[in-house]
């Protein structure tokens, strides 16, 4: 089907509720079918018919397909646990004395074990039962398995919920935020980290695929918040541009109507910008070779460090204590 053309779509906008949509790509970042629409109204990008049963997929086939295993290998590990360094820095004004943390999407675990080694009540959930157990043991997390849809948690408990990278691969991102918003303290905070459908960092062929439902910049991620009764504190975008951070805190309202939804203009600035990150225009800029330099930069820093450790928690341990986080 040709890109740019207006279609209806086989299930309602997430956002606005809309079935007026048009294509952006027939194709994944693998070469695969996937159709991926915009809404006319609003939009907000997902793939329309979904490629996989999203439950069946992250509990089971995720993390083999993009890890090919089920539990960390060290240099994931490693990998995360700079991560985790990364984003404590975004949220650390947030942390002031002892809090209640939400952790959602907990994966290897790294994020959740560096906030307990600080002093905080952790609680985790993690649909992959693999990678859920063995953070649970190697680092002595408290954590559930399964979906935030589905969880048993206390209302209105929390401090801080972060969810790092998962509301794109949920099927229902407006009833996630709504849950989450549910479990959050009054005068707590809300961090959501998405890539942003804007992005012009990553090569035009990697832009879309199976495992991101949903597709979002940071006007659709902002009214999706305030749908579901959440303002915006801040936000901040990567260096590179790739992913967006939102704060979100409780607002009185949990809804707008339907009107209030649409988000003008927005569906054909993310349409220019996709049609505008081109091959040409993509290789023309330093992105792709930085990107280069740093990952074979990145292969022997790792490759010297992995040599120190034989333990998986010590490998973090160190990695943590010589960062010096508070």
């Amino acid at each position: 089907m040709q890109q740019n053309q207006p279609v209806t779509s086989s299930m309602p906008c997430n956002l606005c509720g809309g079935h007026d949509v048009s294509v952006l790509a027939n194709h994944s970042r693998n070469g695969g079918p996937l159709r991926t629409v915009i809404c006319n109204h609003c939009g907000l990008v997902w793939s329309d018919p979904f490629p996989h049963d999203p439950r069946q997929f992250y509990e089971h086939d995720y993390r083999v397909e993009y890890k090919n295993t089920y539990a960390p290998k060290p240099k994931h590990i490693l990998r995360a646990g700079k991560i985790a360094l990364d984003r404590h820095g975004k949220i650390k004004q947030f942390l002031s004395g002892k809090k209640q943390v939400l952790d959602v999407g907990t994966g290897g675990g790294e994020f959740a074990y560096l906030l307990k080694s600080l002093g905080h009540e952790l609680q985790g959930i993690e649909p992959n039962k693999g990678y859920a157990e063995y953070s649970a043991a190697a680092y002595g997390l408290n954590l559930q398995i399964g979906f935030i849809q589905d969880a048993i948690l206390p209302e209105e408990h929390f401090d801080l919920i972060t969810i790092w990278h998962v509301l794109e691969h949920t099927e229902d991102p407006s009833f996630v935020l709504s849950t989450l918003r549910k479990l959050l303290k009054p005068d707590g905070t809300l961090v959501v980290e998405v890539p942003s459908i804007e992005a012009t960092c990553q090569a035009p062929k990697s832009t879309f695929h199976e495992a991101h439902l949903y597709n979002f910049n940071l006007a659709t991620l902002r009214k999706m918040g305030e749908k579901v009764g959440l303002r915006e504190h801040s936000h901040v975008f990567s260096a590179d541009g790739g992913n967006v951070t939102l704060f979100f805190r409780r607002a009185d309202s949990e809804s707008v109507n339907a009107e209030d939804l649409r988000i003008e203009g927005n569906a054909a600035r993310i349409q220019a910008i996709v049609r505008g990150h081109t091959n040409p225009a993509h290789f023309l800029t330093a992105a792709p070779y930085t990107r280069f330099i740093r990952r074979m930069s990145r292969a022997l820093s790792e490759k010297i460090a992995l040599k120190s450790f034989e333990n998986n928690k010590d490998l973090l341990d160190q990695l943590y204590q010589s960062s010096k986080p508070n």
